[in-house]
């Protein structure tokens, strides 16, 4: 194998795929074990959390806010559109700041049960604002479409920026 396919067969290991196919070495094969790192290797990990940890605040607020304080929608139906997107930038950033699918999985049950929550929350919380399935259906929907991009190059996109000075 190429050093190149080693590389991946290493990257798909730690990202806690399964054992890698082909004529690898044994010291190559790394399992998602316990003493795996459950997140991506970056410089500054602890600066990825807090900018997720603001978007997630950042999806609270937006979806406990006043409905006379958000802008208008260009659209019938467009919040959907902003519920499948922004879930799915909260799921795909968790794929990207960690490494194994167990936690990632973890990640998108939590997101999935944010959005329940918070469609509960604006029926309970707020005067203006009332739960719609719908809503917590494109949530979910944005989750998986997050999630999907750990089976493509964006998934290692957090840490090639991390490594940009």
């Amino acid at each position: 194998m190429s050093d190149i396919e080693l590389a991946k067969a290493d990257e798909a290991v730690a990202a806690g795929h399964e054992k890698p196919s082909g004529p690898v070495a044994p010291a190559m094969w790394r399992t998602a074990s316990a003493t795996a790192p459950v997140m991506r290797p970056l410089r500054r990990p602890l600066l990825w959390l807090a900018v997720w940890a603001a978007m997630i605040a950042a999806v609270i607020a937006g979806s406990l806010m006043p409905a006379r304080e958000l802008p208008p929608v260009p659209f019938n139906g467009f919040d959907k559109v902003q519920h499948l997107l922004g879930y799915a930038v909260l799921s795909a950033y968790a794929v990207m700041l960690f490494a194994r699918m167990r936690t990632q999985a973890l990640c998108a049950l939590t997101l999935v049960a944010l959005g329940i929550g918070l469609e509960f929350a604006q029926a309970a919380l707020t005067s203006s604002r009332e739960a719609d399935p719908a809503d917590a259906l494109f949530n979910g929907l944005g989750v998986l479409v997050g999630l999907a991009i750990g089976a493509t190059p964006l998934a290692t996109l957090l840490q090639r920026l991390d490594r940009w000075r």
